[in-house]
C-alpha cells in the first residue's frame, strides 16, 4: 500500500469531522450532521448528466465528498465553481489541486457575480446541497431566481434535500420537477431536478 493510500482514510475522518464541528457551529448552513454518501454522490451525477457538462457550479460543497464526485463525473475540460459560505470548508476545499476546481467563499444568492468573476460561460449544471428549509423563505426565492437567471439553456438544476422546502418553492417558480429518492444515505434524501426551456 502506497503512502497515499494510507493517508487516504485519515483525510476522510479529518473531512467528516470538520464537517460534523461545521454543524454544531452552523446548523442552519450546513443542515445535516455527516457528508453526504458516496450512492447520493452516483445519483447526482448520473441526474445532472455530468458527463456532458462543461461548466457545473456546486452549492454548498462543505469538506468536498460531492465535490470530488463531480469531478471525477466531469470532462477532462469542464470547470467546477464551488462555492461555499462556510470559511473553514473553503480552506478544506482548496486543498484540492484539481485545476479544473474553483472554489469560491461566497453566498449561492450572488452566483452570477461569481461566475462573471472568474469569466466562465453559463453553467450547464448547477447542483445544490444548501438547506433551503432552514434559510428565509425570501432567501430561497432569490436563490432559485439567480440560478434559473444563470443557467444556460437546457440546463439543469439539481438539489439534494432532506426536506420539501426547494420543491415548494421550485414548483412555484421554476415547475414541477422530476424527483428521486436516495435510500442509502442518512438520512435518506431526495432529488430534485429542473430543466430549464432551450428557448
Amino acid at each position: 500500500m502506497n503512502d497515499v493510500a494510507k493517508r487516504a482514510p485519515e483525510r476522510r475522518r479529518s473531512r467528516n469531522l470538520a464537517f460534523f464541528l461545521g454543524f454544531v457551529r452552523n446548523p442552519e448552513l450546513v443542515g445535516s450532521v455527516i457528508p453526504s454518501s458516496r450512492f447520493l454522490s452516483r445519483r447526482l451525477a448520473e441526474a445532472a448528466t455530468l458527463a456532458k457538462a462543461r461548466v457545473v457550479v456546486e452549492f454548498g460543497p462543505g469538506t468536498g465528498g460531492t465535490t470530488r464526485a463531480i469531478l471525477d463525473a466531469l470532462p477532462d475540460d469542464a470547470r467546477l465553481l464551488a462555492i461555499e459560505i462556510n470559511p473553514d470548508f473553503v480552506s478544506l476545499l482548496g486543498t484540492d489541486r484539481d485545476p479544473r476546481l474553483i472554489v469560491h467563499r461566497g453566498s449561492a444568492e450572488h452566483v452570477g457575480d461569481a461566475i462573471a468573476q472568474y469569466g466562465l460561460d453559463a453553467p450547464d449544471v448547477v447542483i445544490s446541497g444548501i438547506p433551503f428549509s432552514t434559510m428565509p423563505r425570501a432567501l430561497g426565492r432569490r436563490i432559485l431566481h439567480a440560478v434559473w437567471s444563470c443557467l444556460a439553456p437546457g440546463g439543469t438544476f439539481v438539489a439534494y434535500q432532506f426536506r420539501e422546502s426547494v420543491a415548494r418553492l421550485g414548483r412555484e417558480l421554476l415547475g414541477k420537477p422530476e424527483v428521486e429518492l436516495e435510500l442509502l444515505n442518512v438520512p435518506p434524501v431526495r432529488v430534485y431536478s429542473w430543466r430549464k426551456p432551450s428557448a
